[in-house]
């Protein structure tokens, strides 16, 4: 029987996604991130050029909303941003993600897809030529930089994870998690935990006030808490103490706070409890609570914090939104105050007349005591 050749049409009409795309990437991205990675995959798949004003274009974004995009995945390490010397984008290299999902290291992976965009103000090239663009050489900027710096984030396999779940103490950890997250890790989360233990030798102790820090300042995404752990890396943060002190140091709330209440150096446990309390229950503005610390000062020299709360917790009672509202509130008290005053000084004028009246006849009473 003869041989049967086996040929398809040259223009694409599928392209594939990575899983590990999906399962690591795509929930984290919003809807413009995901247009444009997903649409850079297509033209390189089909062989065609675009620029970013065709990417705006297409989907009705801006040109920066197309190069935030593009940074957001280069930050991600999905691929590889090409700038000439007037910082204009003339490449995009698409990293193989079926090799980083088998590698143990984001500086192993070699394979990349070489993806050219149309600079805007150039026309797009002849026919003849976009089936074949030119080659762009791998910049080796990106994964020198992530080889040079020792908190970089390696790629943990399925094996490394699976090892990782297995340890005596992993488990208590990952509760931990869970417990300040308030739902199940995913596996892309548990290998941000490997990485804190792994790359930046967090204790158990460490992890738990991190996650803890994060969760009381609202912020549950692990690419935030991740950022905040790489910050205290670099910073040689090794104990829960070193980090409240350095989260309170540069917090300039904190501090601001302090100076309006005439109070010097590092907050004490109790009044960070205080101003985390204003800031985040009550939700109030910097400008109210400045104007409590002000009023506390004129009026006391002691228990400073614990007058500011009695002033601001009765604000959060009145539901203070801003500072007309206090204004409304004094006018309220000086009319209060005023009409209290003008009754009492009413009242005090007639003090003498409050009582029943007696006629007496003193003759009268003179006479029997006489005859007395």
């Amino acid at each position: 029987m003869a041989r049967l050749t086996i040929y398809k049409d040259e223009a694409a009409d599928s392209t594939v996604v990575s899983n590990y795309f999906i399962d690591e990437y795509m929930k984290e991205a919003n809807d413009a991130q995901l247009k444009v990675y997903l649409y850079l995959l297509r033209m390189m798949n089909a062989h065609m050029p675009t620029s970013v004003s065709d990417i705006a274009d297409k989907f009705n974004h801006t040109e920066k909303d197309v190069i935030r995009a593009l940074k957001y995945w280069e930050k991600h390490q999905l691929l590889d941003l090409d700038f000439n010397e007037n910082k204009i984008l003339v490449g995009i290299h698409i990293r193989d993600l079926s090799s980083a999902e088998n590698s143990t290291s984001r500086e192993a992976n070699d394979a990349v897809s070489s993806f050219v965009p149309v600079p805007a103000a150039i026309q797009p090239a002849p026919a003849s030529l976009r089936t074949a663009p030119a080659s762009v050489a791998v910049h080796p900027a990106a994964d020198s930089e992530n080889s040079a710096n020792a908190f970089a984030k390696p790629v943990y396999s399925t094996d490394q994870l699976r090892e990782f779940k297995n340890r005596q103490d992993t488990a208590q950890l990952l509760f931990i998690a869970e417990s300040y997250i308030g739902r199940p890790l995913t596996p892309s989360e548990m290998k941000t935990i490997l990485y804190f233990t792994d790359v930046l030798h967090f204790s158990d102790d460490l992890i738990d006030y991190l996650l803890q820090y994060c969760v009381d300042r609202g912020k549950k995404d692990f690419k935030y808490i991740e950022r905040v752990a790489v910050s205290w890396a670099e910073q040689g943060i090794a104990t829960p103490k070193q980090a409240q002190r350095c989260a309170s140091r540069y917090d300039k709330n904190v501090y601001a706070i302090m100076n309006e209440l005439g109070k010097t150096g590092s907050p004490t446990t109790k009044e960070l409890e205080y101003m985390n309390r204003w800031m985040k229950e009550y939700g109030f503005s910097m400008d109210i609570i400045f104007e409590a610390c002000q009023r506390t000062v004129m009026a006391t020299d002691r228990h400073r914090f614990e007058y500011a709360e009695g002033i601001l917790s009765s604000w959060n009672e009145q539901n203070v939104h801003r500072k007309s509202d206090i204004r409304k509130i004094d006018d309220l008290y000086q009319q209060r105050r005023k009409s209290n005053s003008q009754a009492g000084t009413k009242s005090s004028g007639n003090r003498f007349n409050q009582f029943a009246q007696n006629n007496y006849d003193f003759d009268a009473l003179e006479q029997e005591l006489l005859s007395n």
